[in-house]
C-alpha cells in the first residue's frame, strides 16, 4: 500500500506553501475592502485549495509518468516530478486515484460555495477543475499556452476573496494577476531542465517552441510586468502605498533574471536560480499582502 511518507512526497509538498500564500493574499484583499473575516469560509476555501492544488500535482506526476516523460528527465529539486512513480513506489492506478479524489474533495467544497453564494462563482470552479485535469495531457501540447494556463493556479486567490465577500473587484483582479505572473513564470523556468524529454512527447511549451535563450527572455518580461503591476496598482488607488512591499523580493528577482539570461541552456549552473525563483514567487505576494493588512488596520 506504501508507507505514509510515500504518499506526502507524491504530493510534492515542497510546492504546497504556495497554497497558503495564494489564499493569505484572497483574504488580505477582503480585509482591505472591509468585508468581514469568515473563519469557517476561510478554513473551507484553504482546505478547497490544498486538495485541488495536491491534484495538480499528483495528476501531474501520473500523466508525466504515463507519457514516458518522467523515465526521460533528469530530475532537479524543482522539476521532473516525484520520482514516485519511475520508482515504483506506488502504482500508476493508486497516484491516479489519489489525485481524483483529492479533486472530488475540492470540488465538493466548490459545490457547497455555489448553495451559499449561487451561480457567480461557477465560472472560477469550473475553470479550475478544467485546467486542472486537463492541463498536463492536452494543454502543454499547444503551442505557448499552457504557463498562462497555469497561472490559472492563481484563481485560488480570486476564489478565496470571493469566498469572503460574494463578489469581484478591481483589486481582487490586480492581487490575482500578481500571482498569475509568477506562477506562470514559476513553471516557465521550471521547464527548462525538461525541454528535450518534453519535445520527445510532443508538448509546446515557451521553451520547447521559443527555444531556451527567448524563453529566458520572457521569463525577465514576465517578472519585470509583475513588479510593474504592483506598481501600477499603488499608482492607481486600487491597492495601498504600503502593498509596494511586495517589491522587497526585487534584489531576488535581479538574480534571478539575471541567472535565467546567463544560464539557460546550462541546467547544472541554472538549478540554483530555479531555486532564487521559487522564493521571488513566495514571498512577492506575501509581502505585498502583509502590506495590506497592515495598511487596514493601522
Amino acid at each position: 500500500m506504501g508507507s505514509l511518507k510515500i504518499w506526502l512526497v507524491e504530493t510534492r509538498p515542497q510546492f504546497l506553501l504556495l497554497t497558503p500564500v495564494c489564499v493569505f493574499t484572497g483574504v488580505a484583499a477582503s480585509l482591505y475592502q472591509g468585508y468581514p473575516f469568515h473563519v469557517l469560509y476561510f478554513v473551507l476555501a484553504f482546505v478547497g485549495a490544498l486538495f485541488a492544488h495536491i491534484s495538480v500535482n499528483v495528476l501531474n506526476d501520473y500523466f508525466d509518468y504515463k507519457s514516458g516523460i518522467d523515465l526521460k528527465t533528469k530530475r532537479t529539486p524543482f522539476s521532473g516530478g516525484s520520482g514516485i512513480l519511475p520508482s515504483a513506489l506506488l502504482t500508476p492506478r493508486k497516484v491516479y486515484l489519489l489525485g481524483i479524489g483529492s479533486l472530488c474533495l475540492a470540488v465538493a467544497i466548490g459545490i457547497y460555495f455555489l448553495w451559499v453564494y449561487g451561480l457567480s462563482m461557477l465560472p472560477i470552479g469550473l475553470l479550475g477543475v478544467l485546467v486542472i485535469y486537463l492541463y498536463t495531457p492536452y494543454v502543454t501540447k499547444l503551442p505557448g499556452i499552457s504557463e498562462a494556463a497555469a497561472g490559472g493556479f492563481s484563481l485560488i486567490v480570486l476564489g478565496t476573496y470571493f469566498t469572503q465577500s460574494g463578489t469581484y473587484s478591481a483589486m481582487a483582479a490586480v492581487v490575482t494577476g500578481v500571482a498569475g505572473l509568477l506562477i506562470a513564470n514559476l513553471l516557465l523556468l521550471n521547464e527548462f531542465p525538461d525541454v528535450e524529454a518534453d519535445r520527445s512527447a510532443g508538448r509546446r511549451q515557451i521553451p520547447v517552441v521559443l527555444g531556451r535563450e527567448k524563453a529566458a527572455k520572457v521569463y525577465c518580461l514576465l517578472l519585470a510586468s509583475t513588479y510593474a503591476l504592483i506598481i501600477a496598482g499603488a499608482v492607481a488607488n486600487i491597492l495601498p502605498w504600503l502593498a509596494l512591499l511586495g517589491l522587497g523580493t526585487l534584489p531576488l528577482g535581479i538574480k534571478a533574471m539575471k541567472g535565467a539570461l546567463r544560464y539557460h541552456s546550462d541546467i547544472s549552473a541554472l538549478v540554483p536560480y530555479l531555486g532564487t525563483n521559487v522564493f521571488v514567487v513566495l514571498l512577492t505576494p506575501l509581502l505585498m499582502s502583509i502590506g495590506i493588512i497592515i495598511w487596514h488596520f493601522v
